[in-house]
C-alpha cells in the first residue's frame, strides 16, 4: 500500500522553531504520494572502498551538536567533502562553516527540509535534532515538537524519496521497570521523560515506516557520550564530560550524581564510528533495525579514581541534582550489545583508562595553548 501524505496545496501549518525564539514560522506543504519502496541488499558498503559513483550524498541534521560535527569530519574522509552535508538552525563557528557544505535547516519546515533533499541528491540521511534529557524536561512543548514532530517529517522525506535514514536512540529510551543489568535490545521501556518517549517513538516509527513502506531506517541506542571538543549540552550524562574540563582548569569538580549511580559510556570516536558501520553495514546482516551499542560503565566516584591517578590533586565534591538524579536512576546500569557484535561485527577500542588518557590529553592540551596565547 502505497505512503501517502496528503495535505491542502494551500493549507498551512503554525509551527514553532526552536531556531527563532520559539516564534510562530508558516510553512505550506502539498499533496505528496508515492509507491513502496523495497530495502535493498545491495548497498554493502563495509570495509570495501567507494567509486565516485557510489558515495552516497549525506545530510546530517542538527548538526552543530555534539556529535554532527565528528560524524562530517569522518564521513568526508571517506566519501569527499562535497558529498557530506552539515545542517542546524544556528549560525555555525568559522572552523566549522569552511571545513565543508553547510545550510541551514529548520527540522519543523518540512517544505524547506524537502527542498534540501531534493535539491541535493540526498541519498543518507543522519537525524541528530532532538532536546536532550534534562533540556527536554525544563521545556516539554518544545522537546515534543522538535523530538517528534521534527521526526515525523523526517520519516515522512525519507520514505517518499527512498533515503537510508539513521535516527539515534539512548539509553533514556528505558525506564524504571526495564532490566538495568544489563539492559537487552527487546524488553519493557516505558520511560519517564519526554526525551526517552520520543526515542521509543522513534524507534516505533522507524521499524513501522521499515515493514510498512520499506524504508531503510537504522538506529542505534547511544549510551553516555564523552566527547573533549564539545561543552556539556543539558544531559543527564554530562558529569563524565564536565569531570575533564574543571579537573584541568580548576582541579575541583563538583557532581550532580550520586557517586555510585552506574551508567554506560561510551567516548566518541566509537560512537562515530558504530554509527557509519552500522549505516553502511548490508541490510541483509542486520536481524533488527535498532541495537544497543556500549563500551564501558562506570559510577562518578569511580570515574573520579580514574582520572586522580592522572591528577591526585583533584577536589571532587557532590551536590545532587535531584531531577537528573531520577533521570538516570531510571536508565541502564550496563547494555547488553551482543546483537550489533554479533550481527556487523561491532566492537569498541576505548575502556575507562584509555578515555580518561585521551580526554586529558586533549583538554590539557588546549588549556596549554589558551595560557601561552
Amino acid at each position: 500500500m502505497p505512503f501517502i501524505r496528503t495535505f491542502s496545496k494551500v493549507a498551512k501549518q503554525a509551527l514553532l522553531s526552536p531556531g527563532c525564539g520559539c516564534q510562530p514560522i508558516t510553512v505550506a506543504v502539498r499533496t505528496i504520494s508515492f509507491s513502496p519502496r523495497q530495502v535493498t541488499s545491495d548497498a554493502s558498503f563495509h570495509s570495501v572502498s567507494f567509486s565516485e559513483t557510489d558515495h552516497p550524498k549525506v545530510l546530517i541534521t542538527g548538526g552543530l551538536g555534539q556529535l554532527g560535527v565528528g560524524l562530517a569530519t569522518m564521513l568526508r574522509k571517506r566519501f569527499g567533502n562535497n558529498n557530506v552535508i552539515l545542517s542546524d538552525i544556528r549560525k555555525p563557528p568559522s572552523h566549522v562553516f569552511h571545513s565543508g557544505p553547510f545550510i541551514y535547516s529548520d527540522i519543523l519546515d518540512y517544505k524547506n527540509l524537502r527542498e534540501i533533499v531534493v535539491n541535493n541528491r540526498i541519498t543518507w540521511l543522519v537525524h541528530y535534532s532532538a532536546l536532550l534529557s534534562a533540556v527536554g524536561e525544563a521545556n516539554v512543548a518544545l522537546a515534543r515538537d522538535v523530538n517528534i514532530t521534527g521526526l515525523h517529517n523526517v520519516l515522512d522525506i525519507a520514505a517518499e524519496h527512498g533515503l537510508r535514514l539513521f535516527v539515534p536512540s539512548t539509553i533514556g529510551a528505558f525506564g524504571p521497570t526495564s532490566p538495568r543489568n544489563p539492559t537487552p535490545d527487546l524488553c519493557v521501556q516505558r520511560p519517564r521523560t519526554i526525551y526517552g518517549v520520543s526515542k521509543v517513538h522513534a524507534e516505533l516509527m522507524g521499524e513501522y515506516y521499515h515493514h510498512r513502506y520499506g524504508l531503510d531506517f537504522r538506529c542505534l541506542r547511544y549510551p553516555g557520550i564523552i566527547s573533549a571538543d564539545s561543552q556539556p549540552g543539558g544531559g543527564t550524562t554530562d558529569y563524565a564530560v564536565a569531570i575533564f574540563h574543571d579537573a584541568v582548569k580548576t582541579g575541583k569538580f563538583e557532581c550532580n550524581l550520586k557517586p555510585d549511580t552506574r551508567l554506560p559510556m561510551m567516548y566518541i570516536d566509537d560512537c562515530l564510528r558504530a554509527t557509519v558501520e552500522m549505516m553502511e553495514a548490508p541490510a541483509d546482516t542486520l536481524s533488527m533495525r535498532t541495537y544497543n551499542i556500549n563500551a564501558m560503565s562506570f559510577s562518578p566516584e569511580e570515574l573520579a579514581q580514574e582520572v586522580q591517578k592522572q591528577l591526585p590533586d583533584l577536589e571532587v565534591t557532590y551536590d545532587i541534582d535531584q531531577v537528573r538524579q531520577a533521570i538516570a536512576d531510571s536508565w541502564p546500569m550496563n547494555f547488553d550489545d551482543s546483537n550489533a557484535r554479533n550481527d556487523w561485527g561491532w566492537k569498541h577500542d576505548y575502556d575507562l583508562p584509555e578515555l580518561v588518557q585521551t580526554m586529558l590529553n586533549y583538554i590539557g592540551s588546549d588549556s596549554r595553548i589558551a595560557k601561552a596565547n
